[in-house]
């Protein structure tokens, strides 16, 4: 059973993956970049969510990695 101690740690972990999208999408929607930075940007933000979770690569693809392509494929007419 986790300790206390491990829940806090793994709720910070949490928050801190949710900044980090939070602010890769803001990034995305409204700086001055080109795709290939974008796509920097992407891969960057999994990495860090690797670094934190490094068994949760699925669950990333699954739920952040759609957000942040869609993002991608509005801001640069890929539909």
């Amino acid at each position: 059973m986790p300790t206390q101690a491990d829940i806090e740690a793994e709720n910070r972990k949490v928050r801190e993956l949710g900044r980090t999208v939070d602010l890769a999408m803001i990034f995305l929607s409204r700086a001055s970049i080109n795709f290939q930075d974008a796509e920097r940007l992407i891969i960057a933000v999994k990495a860090k969510a690797l670094d934190l979770f490094p068994d949760k690569e699925q669950t990333f693809d699954l739920i952040y990695l759609p957000r942040l392509r869609r993002i991608v494929t509005e801001r640069f007419g890929l539909h």
